[in-house]
């Protein structure tokens, strides 16, 4: 049996640059940055008081004020992207076969803040004050779930949680149920809200974080010499994945082709990677043998570029690694250096990015690269966008637990 091919058909954002994906796109582009501080909780007891945090966002814009009383914010978040990708992509669902319609959704922890605020509740007026939305409010395949309520999906869904490989797994999975005939049309991304006391203090503890509060615009600089730690964003991507033949037969705007998919794991250490990037590099290979792309037909990556000082040595040699003399004529950048790193969410987000890169002709910058780090010496898309033949393009999303998952979009042909 053949491969069938996909193609993007739908993107939406919900994101510290912008609550919508046109607004987001021309953030993204524009390099505007989207951390600040904190204003969600009182971080004041913490060393870090800094996040991407999505500060405008109305739920009642896009669920009604008894559904939002009823849905934790990564869902809310979830619901927000993907009726933005619906509508971006021209669907009309009431003329689709349901049971071909699918979606695979990634959050890295879930309803946080219903954990805490329920538990709260419970310490402080006892736990027959917990609610009946407690659990279907904080369980991690809620968004999953309420995206298929929404929209009436019938076909595959489900929930991915592996850390911050999260979104790509989910973008993968639902590729392959298109490829090989289980779906003709998925939704797919993953939403995250963890700027919370427990979300911003468990990393804190793990000192994992840029303490960078007097001069936040600057905090998140991947592959910067002085990089001391990841900014945590919020909010969501969503794809609309569809079947080729499918989105040509009704004149569909096509973003991109989704090419590849290749995942691993470090089998090394919990919340650390293998240094010299092995495994990473793996995950790219394998995406580029999945989607028959030779290493020097790919013009652009997205790294994971976390800002902390392993992740960005490590995604460098993977990135020589895979490439070979190729890398040096590649682009690269991190989007995170705008809206922080979304955890669960951060490659469903970046997707969306590689599919507007693809689609526009141009490189996103790395914004605030100002001390190169001499074993980061690749081209990192200095604080500029650039316009350039993009041909190929991967993502990567490397998660805690030894999690690498690379996706490879590209130029319909």
């Amino acid at each position: 049996m053949s491969k069938r091919r996909v193609v993007v058909t739908g993107l939406g954002v919900v994101s510290s640059i912008g609550g919508e994906i046109d607004e987001f796109a021309s953030g993204l582009f524009e390099g505007r940055n989207g951390i600040g501080a904190i204003t969600s909780f009182d971080s004041t007891e913490l060393p870090v008081h800094i996040a991407g945090e999505v500060k405008e966002f109305d739920p009642e814009k896009w669920v009604s004020p008894k559904e939002a009383r009823h849905l934790d914010r990564f869902v809310q978040f979830a619901l927000a992207a993907s009726q933005q990708a619906l509508d971006r992509s021209g669907l009309d669902l009431s003329r689709e076969d349901l049971r071909r319609v699918g979606c695979v959704w990634a959050s890295g922890i879930g309803g946080l803040q219903e954990i805490e605020r329920t538990h709260r509740l419970a310490l402080e007026k006892g736990p027959r004050r917990i609610g009946p939305y407690f659990i279907p409010k904080l369980m991690i395949n809620a968004g999953a779930g309420q995206i298929a309520i929404r929209f009436g999906l019938k076909g595959a869904n489900f929930a991915v949680a592996s850390a911050c490989a999260s979104g790509n797994h989910a973008l993968g999975l639902a590729f392959r149920a298109i490829q090989y005939g289980d779906a003709d049309l998925m939704f797919c991304g993953g939403s995250e809200a963890t700027v919370t006391l427990l979300g911003i203090g468990g990393f804190c503890a793990l000192k994992a974080l840029s303490e960078r509060n007097d001069d936040p615009l600057t905090a998140s600089r991947p592959f910067n010499v002085d990089r001391d730690g990841f900014v945590v964003g919020e909010g969501a991507g969503a794809l609309v994945f569809e079947e080729y033949e499918h989105a040509k037969r009704r004149g569909a705007k096509v973003f991109a082709e989704v090419k590849g998919f290749g995942m691993t794991d470090d089998g090394y250490h919990i919340s650390a990677p293998i240094p010299e990037g092995t495994a990473a590099a793996d995950a790219m290979l394998l995406a580029l043998a999945d989607g028959k792309c030779p290493p020097e037909e790919v013009d652009y990556i997205n790294a994971h570029g976390t800002s902390t000082p392993l992740n960005d040595v490590m995604e460098t040699r993977a990135i020589k690694s895979a490439f070979g003399d190729h890398a040096r004529a590649l682009a690269v950048s991190s989007t995170k250096s705008q809206i922080g790193h979304l955890l669960g969410a951060s490659g469903a987000v970046e997707a969306v990015v590689l599919a507007l890169s693809v689609d526009r002709q141009a490189a996103p910058p790395t914004i605030n690269s100002l001390n190169p780090d001499p074993e980061c010496d690749l081209d990192y898309v200095p604080n500029q966008a650039r316009e350039l033949r993009l041909r190929n393009a991967l993502s990567n999303s490397f998660g805690f637990g030894g999690h690498n998952a690379s996706i490879l979009f590209g130029r319909l042909d």
